[in-house]
Order: C-alpha cells, then sequence, then structure tokens
C-alpha cells in the first residue's frame, strides 16, 4: 500500500513485467497483428471511399466498423510495442486515463457500431421496398455522429470520475490501462463510480442487444418467406453480420470472466490473454470478414490488387 499523502502521478504495469523474458517474441506477435489489422482496414476502406458504386449505407456502416477497429488498435498496439521494447514498465497517470478513454470508446462505439449495421439489414431485407427512403447515406451519417458523440460524452465522464479519484495504489495488473483496475487502486469509496458504470452500461447493453437480436430474429423470420435466390442472399448477409458480433462477444466474455475471476485463481499472463481479446480479435478479422464475405467489396479489392500487379509488371 503506498503512502496516502504523496499523490500517484504514474502506474506500473505488471503485465509487461510479466512477459519480459520473452518480450521481443510479444513484439514481433504484436507488431505483425498490428500491421495485418492495418493492411486489412486500409485495404476496406480505401475501396469504400475511392469506389463512388460502393457509397451505400450498408458499405459505409461497414467502413465505420473496420475506422473504429483501427482506432481501437492503435490505442492498444503501438504503446505496447514500445513499452516491450525499451522495457517500460511505468506509465504516467494522464497518459494511462488517455489510453482508458481510447479503449473504453472503441469497446463502446464497436456495440454501436453492430447496432446500427443490424438495423440497416433489418430496413433491407424486411422493408426492401421503403429501404431507399428510410435508410439513406444521410440518415448513416446522422447515426454514425450521432452514436460517436453518445459513446464519447459517456466514456468521458466515466474518466474524469476516476481522474478525480485519490489512489493508494500503483500497480495495474495489464499490459494496458483499464477504468476498472484504476478504480480499484482508490483510497476512497468508490460506488458513485462503480454505480454510474453499471447503469450506464446496463441500460446501453440492454438498449442495444435488444436492437440487435429484435432485428435478426425479424430477419430470421422473414427469410422462410422469400424465394430461393433472395432468402440465400439473405442468410449470407446475416451469416456475415453474426460472425462478426460473435467474435466481439467472444472477446466481452474474455474480458467478463476476468473480472469475476480472482488473481490467485489464474495466472496473471492468463488475466493479460483475458482482457486484450476485444482489443486484438474484433479490429483484426472484421475487415477479413467484410472483405471476402460482401461481394461487392471482395469484387473490388481483387480489382485493386490487379491493378496493383498490373503496374508492377510495367
Amino acid at each position: 500500500m503506498e503512502n496516502k499523502s504523496t499523490p500517484i502521478t504514474s502506474f506500473v504495469l505488471l503485465g509487461i513485467v510479466e512477459v519480459e523474458e520473452f518480450k521481443y517474441v510479444y513484439v514481433a506477435l504484436s507488431l505483425i497483428t498490428y500491421l495485418f489489422t492495418l493492411l486489412f482496414s486500409l485495404m476496406v476502406i480505401l475501396v469504400v471511399l475511392s469506389d463512388k458504386t460502393l457509397h451505400e449505407p450498408m458499405n459505409i456502416l461497414i467502413c465505420n466498423l473496420v475506422i473504429n477497429g483501427v482506432y481501437g488498435s492503435t490505442a492498444f498496439f503501438p504503446k505496447l510495442i514500445i513499452d516491450l521494447i525499451s522495457s517500460g514498465k511505468k506509465v504516467s497517470r494522464v497518459v494511462c486515463l488517455m489510453q482508458v478513454y481510447c479503449v473504453q470508446t472503441f469497446l463502446a462505439y464497436e456495440i454501436a457500431s453492430l447496432t446500427m449495421m443490424a438495423y440497416d439489414r433489418y430496413v433491407s431485407i424486411c422493408h426492401p421496398l421503403e429501404y431507399i427512403t428510410i435508410m439513406t447515406n444521410k440518415k448513416a451519417l446522422k447515426l454514425i455522429i450521432g452514436s460517436s458523440a453518445f459513446c464519447s460524452t459517456t466514456v468521458l465522464i466515466a474518466v474524469v470520475l476516476t481522474a478525480t479519484l485519490p489512489l493508494c495504489e500503483m500497480y495495474i495488473k495489464n499490459i494496458f490501462c483499464d477504468n476498472m483496475t484504476i478504480v480499484s487502486l482508490s483510497c476512497v469509496d468508490t460506488s458513485v463510480n462503480y454505480l454510474y458504470g453499471t447503469i450506464n452500461t446496463a441500460i446501453y447493453l440492454i438498449f442495444t442487444i435488444s436492437v440487435i437480436a429484435y432485428s435478426y430474429l425479424r430477419i430470421f423470420a422473414v427469410c422462410f418467406q422469400l424465394s430461393k435466390a433472395s432468402y440465400q442472399k439473405a442468410v449470407h448477409t446475416m451469416v456475415t453480420h453474426l460472425l462478426s458480433f460473435f467474435i466481439f462477444l467472444v472477446g466481452g466474455f474474455f474480458v467478463f470472466l476476468r473480472y469475476r475471476l480472482k488473481s490467485s485463481e489464474i495466472p496473471r499472463f492468463m488475466h493479460t490473454l483475458l482482457s486484450v481479446t476485444c482489443l486484438v480479435l474484433t479490429p483484426l478479422f472484421n475487415p477479413v470478414i467484410y472483405g471476402l464475405r460482401t461481394k461487392a467489396l471482395r469484387l473490388r479489392i481483387i480489382h485493386q490488387l490487379q491493378t496493383i500487379n498490373t503496374w508492377k509488371k510495367i
């Protein structure tokens, strides 16, 4: 326990200490994962932005999801790689809180993005004749801006509440900064932080998951009423989105499991592994899933790669 009279201005990341023996292996794995995430993501983003025929709500929302993945990966991997190379175990409180804000907004906005995409597919499949008027590019952008503003604001309030807490300890049992760990280091009653986090998260998850569940249940019901060709197309689209949602749920489950398990029950490296699944799997696999399974995107990506290959030969 640190001296309560001494303000804590930095933290020690015990997760970095834990992996230091094999740090260059982790540096290589982190760098490869981050570069592949950027490569796959930028490919999807550039194709959508450069091709006017892809400027439709569904592709805009896919691009938005992938951009959020780049944001989340960048909030995690560069700092981790630098810390591992330099054996930098200490992180200032300001930098730590900045990382908390970025990671939390990434996670919150990921759920919002998946919700918007579920709504878009619901309107497209269940109300195909009204889709053009209901789901326009303008409406998609409004949903993106509104969701982004909401997630940014709610996370900012949580981080500000955490920033005002006096702390008794400086040791974070992870390789990156997360909000709940910092709150647990406080010397004072943190019921306000926990109450805000619990209520805000509960309401947010109930609303978003309800929209997602309702959308896909309706889509599933309508699928049986469609022709064979329309049925196959609808199922293909639904499976693509559900794959993305499933990967995020797996990551979320691991994070939940980490907080439920006591430190004495599993090794620290397992706590670390459980905590980074959302930050690694979701940004890496989303552009791959949508790039391969969305026909229009896949064809344009292949065309771009063929064009690049032709230029190389010249």
